[in-house]
This record gives structure tokens, C-alpha cells and sequence, in this order.
């Protein structure tokens, strides 16, 4: 057996980012992946779901890791499948890488912009050149204004489309969070709808479900965490009474009383506890 790698042995090569395919490579994975989409899609529709994860699965292993949007359309749809099987742990899971995948693409995106926008900007000789160019010739600025507006209706078709499975991802987590329950869920759940609440894309019956679970929720939640608080301080309680025994002594003995003053707690003892 090999000899086991030493501490940072590896960590350029782990830490060291993947190198792009080729543009022809890219569209083959690309082209496999998309079939393997369509027939998971397919299973969906025809209710096998758990046949339509393991498509999609392998829909995502030959897609291209830094395809985000891509890859986030098929977590969110993985997701969808776990919810049909009430598989609420996985489906949370896969909506959640999901969301991260948007966050990456968003702040890749964002930095691009940033650089060409960084590039275009002139020092003031640049341009007064280039406005004598222009008001010389002024029918040349209108392919330069076409290929513009190309780009941004371009761009602004990639923005709608990653809302669009941004707020699918999110109705899902959500109602996974609302569906396994607990503080914890529960919270995450009501922050996930807030989000939704603020979306302008959603559809009216996403809407209605929004609002109604944003009345629902909160008082589950502060329900749970009351639950899960006095659960805790009864075991905290085991746990002190176990520590306390051998000395002749119980939680019962200590009470925590307040200063209506300051807010704040101190702890009393009693050598008979309090109801002696």
C-alpha cells in the first residue's frame, strides 16, 4: 500500500481551478447532457421519480463544472423529484446547491461586467479621439448600437432566466424546510419565503402560497423554538442533577430570579430547595 500523502502534499493541485473544455468539447458535454435532461424530464412526466434523479444525476456529472446555470436548472429539478417523494432532507439539499450555483454564476457575472466596464473607460485624449472619429462619420455609431443592444438583451435574458429557476430553487427549499419542521427548518423556511415575497417574477398561484405561508409560519416557528429551548433546559436540568447528586444537591435547590430593574439573573440557592 502506498504510503499515505503528506499534510499539503496535494493542496496546489486541489486548490488549483479546472482548466474549460474546448468549445467543441463543450458543446458535445453540453449536447450529452441536455439528452440526458430530456429523458429525466420525461421520467418526471410519466411519475418515476426516483428513475428521473438518477437521469438528472448523470445529466450534471458530464455537464461542464462551470456551466452554473445549467447545473443549477438540474439540482432545482432534482429537488422537485425529492419533494414528489417527500424525501425533504435530499430535496433541501439539492435546492440548495441550486441557489449557490445562481450565487456563483450572479457574482462571476458581476465581476465580468465590472472588467469591461473597467476597459472602456479612456483616459481624456482617448476620448477626443474618439468623438472626432465619431462626429465625422457619425453613420458608423449604428452597427456599434446594434451590437449593444444585442449584448444586453442577451444579458438581460440570462438575468430572467436565472430569477426564474432562482425562485423555483427557493419554493422548493422552502417548502421542504416547512414540510421536515423544527426551529432550525422552520426559520429557514420563513426566510427563504420572505425572499420570494420580494420577487416580481413569481407566478400568481407562487404568489398566493407565499403570502399564505407567510402568515403560517411564524407562530410554527415560535412554537418550535419553544419547544426545542424548554426540551434543551430539561436535559441540561438531567445533566446537572447528575453532576449535583453526590453532594446532596438537585437543580431544585438553584432559581434563577429576575431584576425587573435591569433585565438581567441571578441565582439563588436554597439548602432545601424551593418549595421547602
Amino acid at each position: 500500500m502506498d504510503d499515505p500523502p503528506k499534510t499539503g502534499e496535494y493542496d496546489h493541485e486541489e486548490l488549483a481551478t479546472p482548466e474549460k473544455f474546448t468549445p467543441e468539447e463543450e458543446a458535445s458535454l453540453l449536447g450529452e447532457s441536455n439528452d440526458k435532461k430530456s429523458e429525466a424530464n420525461a421520467l418526471f412526466s410519466s411519475a418515476k421519480y426516483e428513475n428521473a434523479i438518477t437521469k438528472y444525476e448523470e445529466a450534471a456529472s458530464v455537464c461542464p463544472h462551470y456551466l452554473e446555470y445549467e447545473l443549477a436548472v438540474l439540482k432545482s429539478n432534482i429537488s422537485a423529484c425529492h419533494l414528489k417523494l417527500e424525501q425533504w432532507k435530499e430535496a433541501i439539499k439539492a435546492a440548495t446547491d441550486s441557489i449557490d450555483g445562481l450565487d456563483r454564476l450572479e457574482k462571476a457575472e458581476n465581476n465580468q461586467r465590472q472588467n469591461e466596464l473597467g476597459q472602456q473607460t479612456k483616459n481624456p485624449e482617448e476620448e477626443g479621439i474618439e468623438e472626432e472619429i465619431v462626429s465625422s462619420g457619425a453613420q458608423k455609431s449604428a452597427p456599434v448600437a446594434k451590437e449593444e443592444t444585442t449584448a444586453e438583451a442577451a444579458r438581460k435574458k440570462r438575468r430572467e432566466d436565472v430569477l426564474r429557476i432562482r425562485a423555483k430553487a427557493l419554493m422548493r427549499r422552502a417548502r421542504a424546510r416547512s414540510e421536515l419542521g423544527g426551529w432550525s427548518n422552520l426559520a429557514g423556511a420563513e426566510e427563504d419565503y420572505k425572499v420570494l415575497s420580494t420577487m416580481t417574477n413569481l407566478s400568481a398561484a407562487d404568489r398566493k402560497i407565499v403570502q399564505t405561508q407567510l402568515r403560517i409560519i411564524p407562530p410554527r416557528t415560535k412554537a418550535a423554538q419553544e419547544k426545542e429551548m424548554s426540551e434543551m433546559w430539561g436535559k441540561l436540568k438531567d445533566l446537572g442533577n447528575g453532576i449535583l447528586k453526590p453532594f446532596g444537591l438537585s437543580t431544585d435547590n438553584f432559581k434563577m430570579v429576575k431584576d425587573e430593574k435591569s433585565g438581567g439573573y441571578s441565582m439563588n440557592f436554597s439548602q432545601n430547595g424551593p418549595n421547602q
